[in-house]
């Protein structure tokens, strides 16, 4: 199979699709792979890394694209990327489709087999192909929060783990999953206050067991949302409904209550946001304030700090790339139905539910529409 790998283009994104050793294994395995000149400098790979493991060089997006049966990529296409898709090829990436109407369409109007790197599953139902960019963002989410909160970005002044004498900031992360628990170890380790707002008994177990007197667990009924957020200097949205997209859990009336220069982080911008009040923003322009509240909502946040991001992501799709190249897209997704749970969008279809339900299209179900060929 000949697998093309084109260069980010999202906003100051950094990362890449395959790291020069991630190539390596899939020549290894007697495929063709073309990498787009300089896609790997964000990572510090440069074009010579790859040529030395056997890949060839593009000199732009178009030639990949019109020679590739799988396109390898990190984010979601943009409208300029997806105008070069073309029928029964392969796009595997992220792609967050619940809340983006117009990457949908597209997609769909291309007949290209869309597998998501975020609804790929594993036995324990959790989503290993999301998990390692959810624990950079959740680690991120600390540090960006912190930064806002500096006088000089809008924020109020507050330093997150205080010092003698002085109190330390008051952290609330909504959503005690993979991207909660990793910041709530960040804000941990930073000494601040720290609450952990969630709704299921055991992950609330679960963090009680890990942070004892650390951080505080608390069951996230819609009065003590209220009154955590009230209080907080700086909000986490660290919520995730797999495909979906985000609840909308803080409002417009809540940022009302709120200190005047406290921080909202959204995590969850990916997916639409969790906060009434938040917009993607990226890298170059971070944050906005609406109401004396201070939002944070980079939608790619992971591509800040692209090596880290891209070595843990490859850790975990590799072995997803190879499979497919060695098998072909069918056999390989009917082979794994956890990987068959990525697909969500095949020659036209939709085949994600929870995609289908956030923009009342119709839904074919991925085993029928691949039984369907």
């Amino acid at each position: 199979m000949h697998i093309g790998i084109p260069k980010e283009i999202k906003n100051h994104e950094y990362r890449v699709g395959l790291t020069p050793e991630s190539v390596a294994e899939l020549i290894a395995s007697d495929h063709t792979v073309s990498i787009e000149t300089n896609a790997g400098a964000g990572i510090g790979a440069n074009d010579e890394a790859y040529i030395a493991v056997g890949a060839n060089i593009s000199p732009d997006a178009a030639s990949i694209f019109a020679n590739a049966d799988m396109i390898v990529k990190v984010k979601e296409p943009l409208a300029t990327e997806r105008k070069m898709l073309r029928e029964g090829q392969i796009l595997f990436t992220y792609l967050h489709l619940a809340p983006d109407v117009e990457q949908t369409q597209d997609l769909i109007k291309s007949g290209a087999i869309c597998i998501a790197y975020e609804t790929v599953t594993d036995d324990n139902g959790a989503l290993p192909l999301l998990k390692p960019m959810s624990q950079v963002a959740g680690r991120l989410s600390v540090q960006a929060g912190a930064t806002a909160l500096e006088k000089s970005h809008g924020g109020r002044g507050v330093l997150l783990g205080g010092v003698p004498g002085v109190q330390p900031a008051k952290v609330v992360i909504i959503g005690g999953g993979v991207v909660g628990f990793n910041a709530a170890q960040m804000a941990v380790g930073l000494q601040a206050d720290v609450t952990i707002l969630d709704m299921s008994p055991m992950t609330l177990e679960k963090l009680e067991n890990h942070f004892g007197a650390s951080a505080t667990a608390l069951y996230s009924s819609k009065a003590i949302l209220a009154e955590q957020v009230a209080n907080a200097d700086l909000v986490i949205g660290a919520v995730l409904v797999p495909g979906a997209a985000a609840p909308k859990l803080v409002s417009r009336q809540m940022l009302k209550t709120m200190k005047a220069g406290a921080v909202l982080v959204d995590v969850a911008i990916d997916q639409g946001g969790c906060f009434e009040t938040s917009h993607a923003t990226t890298h170059q322009e971070p944050t906005y304030i609406i109401d004396d509240i201070v939002h944070y909502c980079v939608a790619n946040m992971p591509g800040g700090v692209a090596r880290t991001s891209t070595y843990a992501l490859n850790n975990v799709t590799l072995p997803h790339a190879l499979r497919i190249a060695n098998m072909g897209w069918k056999k390989a997704l009917e082979a794994d139905h956890h990987l068959l749970n990525g697909l969500n969008v095949h020659k036209g279809k939709i085949t994600c539910e929870p995609v289908a339900v956030a923009q009342n299209l119709d839904y074919t179900p991925a085993k029928i529409a691949i039984d369907e060929l």
